[in-house]
């Protein structure tokens, strides 16, 4: 017997303009939760690196808990606390913050 969870996925990209294709942020997440816990967690941004970028730490922080708003944030801050932007992009590193934080605040709140 499978025990009872649910897993949703969501995409959100930010762009500068809507005739834009080129993503100035982009996250995708992956939540699955069993017993009002996030089993499993994963999350990639784009618009980071020139390829997506996994959230290791963000995933490590929110993986086995439930999941409430300030620990959602604080996960997104410290996936990207040691980002080093170049000039003219540090505005990137909140952007990418609150932007995962809405995508996984989405998800837990269309599971809970």
């Amino acid at each position: 017997e499978i025990p009872p969870c649910s897993a949703n996925s969501a995409y959100r990209k930010v762009r500068d303009r809507s005739s834009y294709a080129f993503a100035l942020i982009s996250v995708a997440a992956v939540i699955e939760i069993s017993d009002g816990e996030a089993r499993d967690i994963r999350i990639a941004l784009g618009g980071r690196a020139p390829k997506p970028w996994r959230a290791p730490r963000a995933e490590e922080m929110l993986r086995g808990k439930p999941l409430s708003p300030d620990l959602i944030r604080q996960a997104a801050e410290r996936e990207l606390e040691a980002a080093k932007p170049l000039e003219g992009n540090a505005f990137k590193i909140g952007l990418a913050t609150r932007t995962m934080a809405a995508v996984v605040g989405e998800l837990a709140g269309e599971i809970a």
